[in-house]
């Protein structure tokens, strides 16, 4: 009961910031409305995209804990590592404290403390790099300072590639559009232009026609690409530069919608477009088509929600066959329609694009499970080849056992 009433109290201060934020917005007029909102969703939406990410990632290590999947041993977590309460109490606080900051945002603009209110989204950024990167054992030191250590090794993959090196990598590939945001919120923030109309200007530093947006949209796929390369040069498969291969594809994707306001549109329409749309077919369907034949291992699909003790979850997921069409169904569509996040012409419709950039990260919740468990499945395989390796056969063990040798 405490947890519950924990988190009605929780739930109900959220909804309350919500209510007092919609109130001021509906204050202004139309036109200011519209344009306020754009910018601080631009702000706000990345941050709560990641709460959202952090609330099912505890529901991915709750599954993972009832199913009996060793997960602390499959990313090298030692024994202080987060559990899925653990992981929940951070997203509740992450629940409360970014629609808290939101709503004094649109409260204080509402009421004319323009100053104030710009103050909020750079107080709000400047807090979640400080609990990053504090240096002193609280906080969960070290699990920040595991993660900071994964994405340092992300950035620079000058040794052998973990299996949490690139899990992790592949999670920044669904959060492109989020730090995409991201940099264009602490752009303006650099450049004052929090809580103004000079940012609305297209061709700014900070507008949308900036190249920095299909910079940073890059990043995570380079990053992997070139892990590929790294898995290549110590293992010698050539499956990992068909891998490296796979996420070299977005980079045409990215890199030919960025150019739709550098080039004429002539040439937009009759060159370049055609090319976007064959790229965006490729990436997608190749990309569809490694994870259900190399990330999933289908012949042991929903094993995964074979829990230790009777669940009502575990009843409806577990060997049910639609659990394989929605989830490969799903994947497919998604695949396809989170081009639409990657390609920087088609991101004026902000509550458009942040639906798509929810769902990507749904997807990437699904694609866990099964990636996660065809890991844990290949470790046990390696550790049974191995201990039969080990323990002698039975004509092994008669002929050293044996006494008795007729010559």
């Amino acid at each position: 009961m405490e947890i519950q009433d924990h988190v009605a109290y929780k739930f109900s201060s959220f909804m309350a910031n919500m209510q007092i934020g919609w109130h001021s917005v509906m204050r202004m007029s139309v036109d200011l409305r519209d344009l306020f909102l754009y910018e601080a969703f631009l702000y706000y939406n990345p941050l709560l995209l990641l709460t959202t990410m952090v609330w099912l990632w505890g529901i991915n290590l709750w599954v993972f804990s009832r199913s009996n999947v060793n997960y602390a041993k499959i990313f090298y977590l030692d024994q202080n590592h987060l559990t899925h309460r653990e992981i929940w109490k951070c997203a509740t606080w992450m629940t409360i404290i970014v629609p808290t900051s939101m709503t004094a945002y649109l409260y204080l603009y509402s009421h004319g403390e323009v100053s104030l209110a710009a103050s909020q989204p750079v107080l709000l950024y400047f807090a979640v790099l400080m609990i990053l990167i504090f240096p002193f054992d609280i906080f969960y030191f070290s699990s920040r300072y595991y993660l900071l250590r994964t994405l340092w090794r992300i950035v620079l993959p000058l040794q052998a590639i973990t299996f949490s090196d690139f899990f992790l990598a592949d999670i920044l590939t669904s959060t492109a559009k989020v730090f995409s945001d991201m940099e264009r919120s602490v752009c303006r923030m650099v450049h004052r232009q929090v809580a103004t109309i000079a940012w609305f200007e297209a061709d700014s530093v900070c507008g949308s026609h900036s190249i920095a947006i299909p910079l940073v949209l890059v990043l995570p796929y380079l990053f992997r690409f070139f892990q590929c390369l790294r898995q290549y040069r110590d293992s010698g498969e050539k499956s990992t530069l068909l891998n490296a291969l796979k996420y070299s594809t977005a980079v045409p994707v990215i890199f030919l919608s960025a150019l739709k306001y550098h080039v004429l549109p002539d040439s937009w329409t009759n060159f370049y477009r055609p090319l976007w749309l064959l790229s965006s077919v490729l990436n997608s369907l190749y990309s569809f088509y490694w994870d259900v034949t190399r990330d999933w291992d289908l012949s042991g699909f929903t094993r995964i929600f074979k829990f230790s003790k009777p669940n009502l979850y575990s009843h409806l997921l577990h060997g049910r066959t639609w659990v394989y069409v929605w989830v490969i169904g799903s994947n497919l569509i998604l695949r396809c329609t989170w081009t639409y996040k990657l390609s920087s012409h088609l991101r004026h419709n902000y509550l458009t694009v942040f639906t798509i950039a929810a769902l990507e990260i749904f997807r990437r919740f699904q694609w866990t499970f099964f990636r996660v468990e065809n890991e844990w499945n290949k470790m046990n395989s390696r550790s049974n080849i191995q201990l039969s390796m080990n323990d002698p056969t039975n004509e092994e063990f008669k002929l050293f056992a044996s006494t008795d040798h007729n010559v």
